[in-house]
């Protein structure tokens, strides 16, 4: 009988109570809670991360792409039809102008040894409603395909703010709209302000790029294309017998140093 009884005991003492099961799973779903918590906070940092970083390089890629491109800017005031400098500042804002653009611009190979192209920058809503910045372009003299129309190629997105300032020389500062009177000429120097979100829902800006991009070139007045009367190398002026800029005595020979253009112009 006491022999029973102690097995009966150490029976009683070697089970877990309700209790004592209840209390343990609690505490087991509290450590799997807070690993889970920890988990997801650690994938939401990720893409936070992700998602900052990307919205840095795109900026940095939107600003270099209208370096390159203003920098190679050109204007013929005489040919405003096809060379004109277009442009619509403030918030939201158009850019649209002719460049010689270099091999490693984005989507050169499609255009092949069409280096002189118009450019089409602009904001516009995208496939989720979002607003995007992007790019279209074609060589001069040709219209914009059905390919450019549809899928242009996309600068940035999440775009919270585009916005324009033009130099202008006269007033000595920074004005909004580049006016339709002044299409056949190009501003000294755009300050450009960019605004980007990580995602479409985010209510301010988390990227925000202000960059003042000078234009190394000005635009050729009608007076300098059809060259200057009595001048040597302009049409109906006499050649340079002997020059050694071209043929001897060719109608039209320019010689070195002697372009026919005003004094400290630039020429690309």
């Amino acid at each position: 009988m006491r022999v029973a009884a102690r097995q009966t005991g150490s029976g009683r003492h070697g089970a877990f109570t309700m209790l004592e099961m209840l209390i343990a799973i609690s505490i087991f779903s509290l450590v799997l809670t807070a690993i889970y918590s920890s988990w997801t906070a650690i994938l939401r940092s990720s893409k936070s991360g992700l998602q900052a970083a990307a919205t840095v390089q795109r900026s940095r890629i939107v600003v270099r792409i209208l370096e390159d491109s203003l920098g190679s800017a050109m204007c013929f005031a005489q040919n405003n039809k096809y060379y004109g400098f277009l442009a619509e500042g403030g918030n939201d804002a158009t850019l649209s102008f002719v460049a010689r653009l270099s091999k490693s611009f984005p989507r050169s190979g499609k255009f092949g040894d069409f280096d002189v192209r118009r450019l089409i920058f602009r904001v516009e809503p995208g496939p989720d409603s979002s607003p995007r910045l992007v790019l279209r372009q074609c060589p001069l003299l040709v219209d914009l395909d059905d390919d450019e129309m549809a899928s242009p190629l996309v600068l940035a997105k999440n775009v919270k703010e585009f916005k324009l300032q033009f130099w202008n020389s006269r007033q000595q500062e920074w004005v909004d709209d580049w006016k339709d009177t002044q299409t056949n000429s190009m501003p000294e120097g755009i300050m450009v302000t960019l605004k980007l979100a990580d995602t479409g829902r985010a209510q301010s800006a988390q990227e925000e790029v202000v960059r003042i991009i000078h234009l190394p070139a000005k635009s050729v007045a009608p007076a300098w294309q059809r060259g200057m009367p009595g001048q040597p190398g302009m049409p109906g002026a006499p050649g340079i017998p002997g020059g050694p800029g071209g043929l001897p005595g060719a109608p039209g020979t320019v010689p070195p140093g002697n372009s026919g253009l005003p004094p400290g112009f630039i020429t690309r």
